[in-house]
């Protein structure tokens, strides 16, 4: 059953025993659907609900608290409408009652809003105000992104009334809205909403009300860290490939010269790709903190740029976006017999050093300038020094 009409059938429902309160609940009923009609002459007032146990309701009350006679009527669902609509008419002394429930004044002119004796009286008739109100013309939606309950109210006047009631109750964030030419008094915070329908009566709409909300904050939390946990592993898994192949060319271009606690931390990383650096860590004899390691991969691939350099081969390079260890330490590569820093090779750069040579030994040249602006320190990384 939608919310809608499970908290209106549920209303229709409670017994309420208090006289002031029947009185404010018909008040609310006709001012928030009901209105007036001149029929031979004399007024009538009419209601319109889209319940039957609401109208039953509604016309029990008319006869046990005003002492006048209500004339049913059922519509069958047609056209717009997709149920079937109750009206009840009050034609016989239907302008006392009218006086009565505040729908037109002393004068016989057509009252706005809530009568005086319901906006200044007790806070029980405030709830049943919002009782009658909301079995008039009120809609609840599921719980969610745009949950909401709404009043549609047949003037400004009347919605500012029923804001001002739920302020009395206590109720925080009741607003008056126009939507579309028509005035309503809308709640939105799920908190809100359960406080106001607890105060109405609606107990089990309220737990019904709550789980599913639960139900759906638990479930867009879960979708929402799996989400976050699917990218953290993929993106993981893209740097762990990245420093495997980083590390497995450092030592292989070191070999033997490699320091024994750097190698040890490459060979970690090679043996376990799909551990995280703090894995590696604890994977350590003896154990090291998640920086410690990643520092000592960092300098074995630093020393191991740097040793390239020295021998005119490829570095370790890969695209810094996937480096899970900081910024590629700087390289010289032979690429087309001209020696690059990181930039394509410029027109008239000298010959590339062959192996032995160092940066000492380049000629004079676009890309010996280079060298001596970057400086030596620059080919390596700054945990290196």
């Amino acid at each position: 059953m939608a919310m809608t009409a499970a908290v209106k059938d549920e209303l229709s429902r409670l017994a309420v025993t208090k006289p002031c309160c029947r009185k404010a609940e018909v008040a609310s009923v006709f001012r928030y659907g009901g209105s007036l009609h001149i029929v031979s002459g004399r007024i009538a007032i009419e209601a319109e609900l889209d319940t039957g146990a609401a109208a039953r309701r509604l016309r029990k009350d008319i006869w046990e608290v005003y002492s006048h006679r209500a004339e049913l009527v059922i519509q069958s669902p047609g056209g717009l409408r997709r149920g079937h609509r109750y009206q009840l008419r009050v034609a016989a002394g239907g302008e006392a009652m009218a006086r009565q429930i505040g729908m037109v004044d002393g004068q016989g002119r057509p009252a706005f809003g809530l009568p005086p004796y319901l906006v200044n009286g007790p806070l029980c008739d405030c709830e049943a105000v919002w009782r009658g109100a909301f079995l008039a013309h009120g809609s609840l939606t599921e719980p969610g992104r745009s949950s909401a309950l709404e009043i549609n109210c047949p003037n400004m006047e009347s919605a500012i009334a029923l804001a001002g009631a739920a302020r009395r109750l206590g109720i925080p964030g009741a607003k008056h809205r126009e939507v579309r030419g028509s005035d309503r008094v809308v709640l939105r915070d799920g908190d809100a909403i359960s406080a106001l329908l607890t105060r109405l009566g609606a107990h089990e709409a309220v737990l019904a009300w709550e789980e599913r909300r639960m139900r759906r904050e638990v479930r867009a939390t879960a979708n929402r860290l799996a989400n976050f946990d699917d990218a953290n592993l993929r993106r993981s898994a893209r740097a762990a490939v990245a420093a495997g192949a980083r590390v497995s060319r450092a030592l292989e271009i070191l070999g033997e010269d490699a320091p024994e606690h750097l190698a040890a931390a490459g060979r970690l990383r090679l043996d376990h790709k799909q551990a995280s650096l703090e894995e590696l860590g604890t994977l350590a004899d003896p154990p090291l903190t998640k920086d410690a390691i990643a520092g000592r991969i960092r300098r074995l691939l630093a020393m191991a740029d740097r040793r390239a350099f020295e021998l005119g081969v490829d570095g370790t390079d890969v695209p810094a976006s996937v480096s899970a260890y900081g910024p590629p330490s700087v390289s010289l590569n032979q690429d087309a017999g001209a020696v690059r820093l990181g930039v394509p090779a410029q027109a008239g750069a000298g010959p590339a050093p062959s192996a032995g040579q160092t940066s000492d030994d380049l000629p004079t040249g676009t890309d010996s300038a280079i060298v001596s602006q970057v400086g030596p320190g620059a080919l390596s990384s700054p945990g290196s020094r």
